[in-house]
């Protein structure tokens, strides 16, 4: 190729540089991008160097769930594995959720599941920060401790928080499975309703009643697993925390984020005084309280989109 012929590729790249200066200059005098990247990096510095440290020592629950699908494959009890693993406390049924990561070699395995953890993270952060940066940050140093436990130990707690934000962005049967699906691994996921489309909410009871159905056709097993969800012994897990995560996509595009202290505080009377007064007439005899419980019904209807 000659000089001559290099020209655009050589002026588009110039552009592209000059574009990207430019706009590197722009948020270097915006002090709170800058803030927020310093916030970002020590809060990344800090997991990153939690993990190193860890280093062999890391992914028991991952090695747990690995070690479930490969006992029950092999006709064992997963629920009362042998030693070092330890249990699987999930239900039963959920066992095939893990096929085939289940069949890979150990080594594989961990790596595949730690690497779709941090792709995960590093792609919902940059969306988040893109809109939020400040926020973005703040809650990624809150949240530095529980990233570096479930990135530790592989729980799939921070997977069912993308699973609740892949939920916030699909279509209603599919946001319904995903949070049915959430919701059937771990209890907290249930409190995401609340944030789902109202069809999506529909879709979502409707699977979970099916999983409840799953859960009666596995009862010996299901037994097994209720005895470890309320008793098996756990440190305290601050992972749990991730999940808040997930409510990430509905969050940050909230209008209450350019509303003052007495804006919101007015906002919450008023709503409170509504809930309250609608609450009276509900419980209300005569005609009055026909009115607020039909009311009441149309509100549920349309909560789940019927």
């Amino acid at each position: 190729m000659t000089a001559q012929g290099s020209l655009p590729l050589a002026a588009r790249l110039r552009g592209w540089l000059s574009g990207e200066w430019r706009v590197g200059r722009e948020r270097l005098g915006d002090r709170r991008r800058i803030l927020a990247i310093i916030v970002v990096g020590l809060a990344g510095g800090l997991v990153t160097t939690f993990i190193v440290a860890r280093g062999e020592l890391a992914g028991s629950d991952a090695r747990a769930y690995w070690a479930g699908v490969r006992i029950w494959l092999d006709g064992g009890n997963a629920f009362s594995p042998p030693a070092p693993f330890l249990p699987y406390v999930y239900a039963p049924w959920t066992l095939t959720l893990f096929l085939p990561w289940g069949l890979l070699p150990w080594d594989v395995a961990w790596f595949a599941w730690r690497g779709l953890n941090i792709l995960l993270l590093i792609r919902s952060a940059h969306w988040a920060y893109q809109r939020r940066p400040l926020t973005t940050a703040v809650l990624l140093a809150l949240l530095a401790a529980p990233i570096a436990a479930t990135l530790d130990t592989g729980n799939i707690t921070f997977l069912l928080a993308m699973m609740i934000w892949a939920a916030l962005s699909s279509g209603p049967r599919v946001a319904g499975i995903l949070w049915a699906l959430a919701t059937s691994l771990k209890w907290f996921p249930l409190f995401f309703l609340i944030v789902l489309p109202p069809r999506a909410r529909l879709w979502g009871v409707g699977a979970l009643a099916l999983t409840g159905v799953l859960l009666l056709a596995t009862w010996p097993q299901s037994l097994a697993h209720f005895d470890l969800a309320f008793n098996f012994p756990r440190p305290i897990r601050i992972d749990y925390a991730l999940l808040l995560w997930g409510a990430v996509p509905w969050l940050w595009v909230q209008g209450f984020w350019g509303l003052d202290r007495t804006t919101l505080s007015a906002w919450w009377a008023e709503r409170r005084s509504r809930i309250l007064g609608a609450w009276g007439e509900w419980r209300g005899s005569g005609e009055p309280g026909g009115v607020a419980r039909r009311r009441m019904e149309d509100r549920v209807r349309s909560f789940f989109g019927v």
